[in-house]
């Protein structure tokens, strides 16, 4: 696996070192992620810091793959700046999982177990039936059906209506 840095550039206003890269990696497939990481370190020399493997893709039909890193020289500053599936992808967060309880419940006093009586049971009492409501919708859903059925009959009476008659356009004179 050989990299070749094709850019480089100091962002002094963000405290990083940004890099493009070439691999080439005849003879494997494409590297994975920390080896990345690991051979951008290494082709930067003596600085030594946080390497954000941004992105790296392989070329379509080569065995060579292209990619984007940053350089933190802290990492503090590396997690203010990066998103967070950024920093899960290289392994400077852990990804959250759905479903799982922000925190523990607290732990019960140890006086209030010693004295612990079985809870009471209150007795639940059958509520009593309720009144159905009066049905005043029929009226409405009536004069509903009423009105879609005037309107059936409109569009009907304008179908039945005697077309106009159509003339026939007049020929043009040609050669």
């Amino acid at each position: 696996m050989e990299l070749t840095i094709t850019q480089r550039r100091e962002n002094r206003l963000l405290e990083r070192t940004e890099v493009y890269f070439t691999i080439a990696h005849e003879g494997s497939g494409t590297p994975q992620r920390s080896e990345i990481r690991k051979a951008v370190a290494g082709a930067l020399g003596g600085q030594s810091g946080i390497v954000i493997l941004d992105w790296a893709r392989a070329e379509f039909g080569r065995t060579a793959t292209r990619g984007y890193a940053k350089v933190y020289k802290a990492k503090e500053r590396a997690m203010e700046l990066e998103t967070p599936p950024i920093l899960i992808r290289n392994g400077l967060r852990e990804a959250v999982k759905k479903g799982a309880p922000a925190a523990a419940p607290p732990a019960p006093s140890p006086k209030k177990e010693a004295k612990a009586e079985p809870p009471k049971r209150e007795e639940t009492k059958p509520e009593p039936p309720k009144p159905e409501p009066k049905k005043q919708e029929a009226p409405a859903k009536a004069q509903k059906k009423e009105a879609a059925a005037a309107k059936k009959e409109a569009t009907l009476a304008k179908k039945e209506a005697p077309a106009k008659e159509k003339k026939p356009a007049a020929k043009k004179e040609g050669k």
